[in-house]
């Protein structure tokens, strides 16, 4: 069942639903996961979906958590979006579609030339120790 817009304006904070919601973008160097290296995954704060792993993120020095992969090549879907004078590929999550940020191809080309350039609004870490407890245990496989 899908939650209603109300019903996700009550459980969100009102960044995270402006993110997710309105394909808002937090300013650069704000959000909670910018700077942030724990091991653990991290997953859509609407819906829950696996999204991406702590194995995969790097510091890109843009402002925003960087990765270089999802978690899963069907974790995501895109969009051209040509929003603010430029074209860019949107990032939306494939469930919830709750927009997650873009991604571009200046990434580390060692790990196939992709930045995943994410709002820490639209994402909930999950730490490696709490995987299972939290109905992600087939995640720990990530962290052995």
């Amino acid at each position: 069942m899908t939650e209603s817009k109300d019903d996700l304006k009550n459980r969100l904070t009102e960044k995270q639903f402006d993110v997710t919601q309105n394909a808002a973008t937090e300013h650069p160097f704000t959000g909670k996961y910018d700077d942030f290296y724990e091991d653990g995954i991290y997953v859509d704060v609407v819906s829950g979906e696996p999204l991406f792993s702590s194995q995969d993120k790097y510091d890109a020095g843009c402002g925003w958590p960087s990765f270089t992969k999802t978690i899963d090549k069907e974790a995501t879907k895109s969009n051209t979006d040509s929003s603010h004078g430029m074209v860019r590929e949107e990032i939306r999550s494939k469930n919830a579609n709750s927009h997650l940020g873009h991604v571009f191809n200046d990434g580390p080309v060692e790990e196939g030339g992709h930045r995943f350039c994410i709002n820490s609004a639209a994402l909930k870490f999950v730490p490696k120790d709490k995987l299972s407890a939290q109905g992600y245990g087939t995640y720990e496989k990530l962290f052995n």
